[in-house]
């Protein structure tokens, strides 16, 4: 049964979706899914493949257009915002497959990350912070990012997305693909990255493990509405996850 949401505007809310109807033609994939993300917050959306969880990220981010609904980000309404203003705005999507430009180097990867600033003292400024967060993008900067390990690939992706300095990262199954111990080291850079930033973070996953660990509050995709809020602790202590699956 889906519990009562929490209500917004107990909290400063960055990204408030309220009924948003969404597909790909006349496909209908998401129905009715409202949800928030506080300033600073870390929320995850969990559900089984096909949920409609990709979806739900491309439509937040407007790549892909509202039957109906309405969402709005920073207080204001974006639904009719091109994909470009949301980036532009501070919103950032890191996909699941292919999140990095593997025929090109690492520096090249995160310059492309930045293409909004147009200062390249600025530029090489960020890149200064992503290595100092992900030594290893530092050492290989001029290595061509095809030839790296996955959980190098998804710490690329990240330094990517962090080069425009989002407000809120849309990340799209971190998980994939790399191993249990690289997953459980994405996961805390992610949480300890929103505490020091005050970056608001979605992910959409299916490691229930894993992202229970970090989150402050979850929701269960299923079938395309939202079926579950609580919280990261209690979704901790949840047991059995099949049934909402």
């Amino acid at each position: 049964m889906l519990q009562t949401p929490t209500d917004p505007q107990t909290t400063t809310s960055l990204l408030t979706a309220t009924g948003i109807t969404a597909g790909y033609g006349k496909q209908r994939v998401l129905s009715d899914v409202s949800l928030h993300v506080a300033a600073g917050e870390v929320v995850g959306v969990l559900g089984h493949n096909g949920a409609g969880k990709t979806t739900l990220l491309k439509t937040l981010i407007r790549m892909v257009p509202l039957t109906s609904g309405e969402i709005e980000f920073q207080g204001r309404s974006v639904s009719r915002t091109s994909s470009v203003k949301m980036v532009r705005q501070g919103m950032s999507i890191t996909p699941a497959t292919t999140p990095i430009f593997r025929d090109l180097k690492v520096s090249q990867n995160l310059e492309l990350g930045a293409s909004g600033v147009t200062d390249r003292t600025e530029v090489r400024r960020r890149m200064d912070e992503v290595f100092e967060i992900f030594p290893i993008l530092g050492d290989r900067r001029e290595s061509i990012a095809g030839r790296f390990s996955g959980g190098q690939q998804r710490q690329l992706s990240l330094g990517i997305a962090l080069m425009a300095h989002p407000k809120l990262m849309l990340l799209d199954e971190p998980s994939l693909g790399i191993s249990p111990a690289v997953v459980e080291t994405t996961f805390k850079i992610i949480k300890d990255l929103a505490r020091e930033r005050d970056m608001s973070v979605l992910i959409v996953e299916q490691n229930v493990k894993a992202i229970t660990s970090i989150v402050d509050r979850v929701y269960v995709l299923r079938n395309g509405a939202i079926v579950l809020e609580e919280t990261g602790a209690e979704a901790q202590q949840r047991e059995i996850w099949w049934d909402l699956f």
